[in-house]
């Protein structure tokens, strides 16, 4: 009984493990200073994943940041609400073929996004453009 018992304690650890994504709400951190930037809210809509920026915490930020550099319906749009990550699908562990944009420079970038195998509450975000690429990483806001 007590194998039992503990073979269901191992399955259930790993479905929790493997049951893992994206979605929620994520900090993002500036690699140079440390300061936490950003929280953006992570959500799947048929079937493709999403991410809107929900608050701008960034100490350097006008009161209300627009997407100043930004081209099209973005130019001068509140970064606050705006979503800045699109179609993303999930593809094994990774989710890929979607865009990025940043809204501190305007530009837009292809983007793929995995959990970090050691923490499920780490979320690796790269924006790429052909061989050039920038990886953040995101943590899981509790």
């Amino acid at each position: 009984m007590k194998n039992f018992i503990g073979i269901l304690l191992v399955l259930f650890a790993f479905a929790k493990a493997y049951s893992q994504d994206i979605t929620g709400t994520w900090k993002t951190i500036d690699e140079t200073s440390g300061i936490v930037k950003s929280h953006i809210f992570i959500y799947e809509e048929n079937g493709k994943y999403y991410g809107k920026v929900l608050k701008v915490l960034d100490p350097d930020a006008p009161e209300t940041p627009l997407c100043a550099n930004c081209d099209g319906d973005f130019k001068n749009a509140p970064i606050e609400g705006l979503v800045i990550m699109k179609d993303l699908v999930k593809k094994g562990k990774t989710y890929k073929n979607g865009t990025i944009l940043d809204p501190e420079n305007g530009k837009v970038y292809d983007c793929k996004l995995w959990l970090d195998q050691n923490n499920s509450d780490r979320l690796k975000v790269r924006g790429y453009v052909l061989f050039l690429y920038r990886t953040q990483t995101w943590v899981r806001l509790k």
